[in-house]
């Protein structure tokens, strides 16, 4: 796909499905030669993170030369369309190019999802088309796909997951890359674009063609001391987040934040020209703002950067579930009696595992289904954002056996007393977690979910409401595969494309009732593709318009069905009638959803109890292959005359 020569960084690149050895050669070598001899890895950062960053580093820095580095957008355009191909087949489990062979360790010692990195090339991709920006909120819009990213890679990297913590970059991430903008006005100019907003220059009576033809005066001075002072606002709304990660890599992000502002002052101690002339932060300068850094640290601390989770902390024996009130046994016996209450598709499957893992699964529902809870009971939303931050404390005293801070301040000896039921589920969950050596990540992302659930009632777009449905259902296949038991990695990838199935289905299934509730899980963009306004989901009845949206989600749910349902021979062979019991009762659910032509605003649509009984009798009798996995009269009916899309489930 690459011409010999294209870009210059093919240099050194050894030829596609290297060994790993060599891909992370290149990488390392790539990451501490381009350019100004940068080092990408701080020499404060853990030594065992090192080459997982050259590996973060090589993907986006190809990525930026492929869109950057050849000169005509159409070809730049089909570069990145090749590059997002190597990404889905490293995510596959078929890496080729190197840099994507490396990164492929990256991603699944890190458990790192693939959106991240799929934004960074929307945004490259606009870069090729979009040469001017409207307003503000346009070009926030497209710091969501050039800079934030980045700053979440860098969280996944160090095991931080949570929602807060990804705010916090954002607005970091966000203002880095305002100050770049403002820094590099002249050369962004040479190559044709302003990423100044136009409203914010004529509100100073500045036109676009003032910026074109360079005029400065009082007028420029006026917008870049605008545009200035709102960037410093989100540098101001970030810095909490270097007192809430190891101390460091908290080091590392205080000289992001330093080094951001200190281009702000830059530009103001020259005079605002930045049409002519663009302002840099010398050695010395960056030396003294290291020691700076390094000084706050020393003198400041960081002690309880382990607010909401420990950083690369993954359960195993050596950690000792404090004594919480309840023996683990009797832990396990409350988490059933509150899954049995339920009444859930879950349950059912329970009892096709061996007592050990049906157990396992029982303190994960218990857990998931009171921290649920907390975001659906009551109307106090500052309540409710309370409760989740206890729980998040409670889960890694729990697991850590130290205090931990929630809700801004010291927790109690034991935060877990002020929550219903955690007392009793959590010896359970730290057990089963020690035993299926399941990472607190995915817990901590399952919380973000439920914040998520809080505050977001839109998704402009699939990819979204993807990563919601990665908390709320991703998250879930993840800590039942560990249970389960697999042989290869990407069992874990197909685990998330089952959860997301599982949640598209239950997204078209109550869609009426969610939009009572404030609430529209459908993306924007589709809504928007079959002519459907929100309002049609209060209606008595589906519009055609709605049923053709419905359906394009269900195509898509479909497709992960059908490729999630290849995990089935990859779990251990004691645990594949759950897993098949739950695929085909979801399934199921959508299969009828279809036949019933989704008529949804009526009465909720469920499966019977015969149906039930007898997917159950299946599961436990028969064969489990990944051909009968799936109602097979509804396959075939959906191949005959589906419309080829995709979107929901639960």
């Amino acid at each position: 796909m690459l011409r010999p020569g294209e870009i210059d960084i093919t240099r050194h690149a050894p030829e596609p499905g290297c060994s790993v050895e060599e891909a992370q050669k290149y990488t390392r070598w790539l990451a501490t030669h381009h350019y100004e001899n940068f080092n990408v890895v701080s020499w404060l950062l853990p030594k065992a993170l090192h080459q997982h960053f050259y590996n973060l580093y090589a993907y986006c820095r190809w990525a930026d030369d492929l869109g950057d580095e050849v000169p005509n957008a159409s070809r730049a355009l089909e570069l990145l369309a090749w590059w997002e191909h190597e990404l889905d087949a490293c995510y596959e489990g078929k890496p080729s190019h190197p840099v994507f062979v490396a990164l492929r360790e990256t991603v699944v010692a890190k458990d790192i999802p693939r959106q991240p990195f799929a934004d960074l090339l929307k945004a490259f991709r606009q870069d090729q088309t979009v040469k001017r920006y409207a307003n503000w909120e346009d070009v926030l819009g497209y710091c969501v796909y050039s800079a934030n990213p980045v700053g979440r890679l860098v969280l996944y990297l160090c095991g931080y997951r949570d929602e807060q913590r990804q705010r916090l970059s954002d607005a970091t991430c966000t203002a880095l890359q305002l100050a770049n903008f403002w820094q590099d006005v002249s050369r962004d100019l040479d190559i044709g674009r302003i990423y100044i907003p136009l409203d914010a220059a004529a509100a100073q009576g500045i036109t676009e063609n003032d910026i074109v033809e360079r005029r400065f005066d009082d007028r420029y001075v006026r917008l870049m001391k605008d545009l200035i002072a709102r960037t410093r606002l989100l540098f101001a709304e970030g810095r909490p987040l270097a007192k809430m990660v190891d101390g460091r890599l908290s080091v590392d992000l205080e000289m992001f934040t330093r080094g951001g502002v200190a281009v702000l002052d830059a530009i103001e101690a020259m005079g605002y020209d930045t049409l002519h002339h663009r302002p840099s932060v010398g050695k010395l300068k960056q030396a003294g703002l290291l020691g700076r850094a390094l000084v706050a640290h020393l003198a400041g601390g960081n002690p309880r950067s382990n607010e909401i989770a420990p950083p690369l902390a993954v359960v195993g024996a050596q950690h000792a579930a404090p004594q919480l009130g309840a023996t683990v046994a009797d832990s396990y016996e409350a988490c059933h009696r509150i899954a049995r209450a339920s009444h859930s598709n879950f349950y059912y499957a329970f009892f096709l595992l061996p007592k050990p893992k049906r157990d396992a699964l029982a303190a994960l529902y218990g857990f998931m289904r009171l921290v649920d809870d907390v975001a659906d009971e009551g109307a106090d939303l500052a309540a409710k954002q309370r409760g989740l931050a206890k729980w998040r404390g409670a889960l890694d005293q729990a697991v850590t056996g130290q205090e931990q801070l929630f809700d801004g301040n010291a927790a109690v000896a034991t935060p877990a007393s002020s929550l219903d039921g955690a007392v009793e589920v959590l010896p359970a969950l730290v057990d089963t977690m020690q035993r299926y050596k399941m990472p607190a990540r995915y817990l901590h992302d399952l919380i973000s979910g439920a914040e998520m659930d809080l505050t977001v009632k839109t998704y402009p777009t699939f990819d979204r409401l993807r990563e919601y449905c990665y908390r709320v259902a991703g998250t879930v296949g993840l800590t039942c595969t560990r249970v389960f038991g697999f042989r290869e990695a990407r069992a874990l990838d197909l685990a998330e494309k089952l959860g997301l199935a599982f949640q598209l289905t239950n997204i078209i299934r109550d869609v009426h009732e969610d939009y009572k509730l404030g609430r529209v899980y459908l993306p924007e963009e589709d809504l928007q593709r079959y002519g459907v306004s929100p309002a049609d989901f209060g209606r008595s009845e589906p519009t055609l318009g709605v049923r053709e949206l419905l359906r394009f989600e269900s195509e898509r749910a479909w497709q992960f069905y059908e490729e999630g349902s290849t995990l089935l021979g990859l779990i251990d062979p004691d645990s594949r009638g759950a897993l098949w019991l739950l695929v085909h009762t979801y399934s199921a659910l959508l299969g009828r959803i279809e036949l019933l032509d989704f008529a949804v605003f009526g009465e909720r649509i469920r499966l019977s109890k015969a149906e039930k009984m007898m997917f159950i009798a299946k599961a436990r009798f028969g064969r489990h292959t990944e051909e009968n996995i799936l109602e097979k009269r509804d396959r075939d009916r959906r191949r005959a005359g589906g419309t080829g899309s995709r979107r929901r489930a639960g």
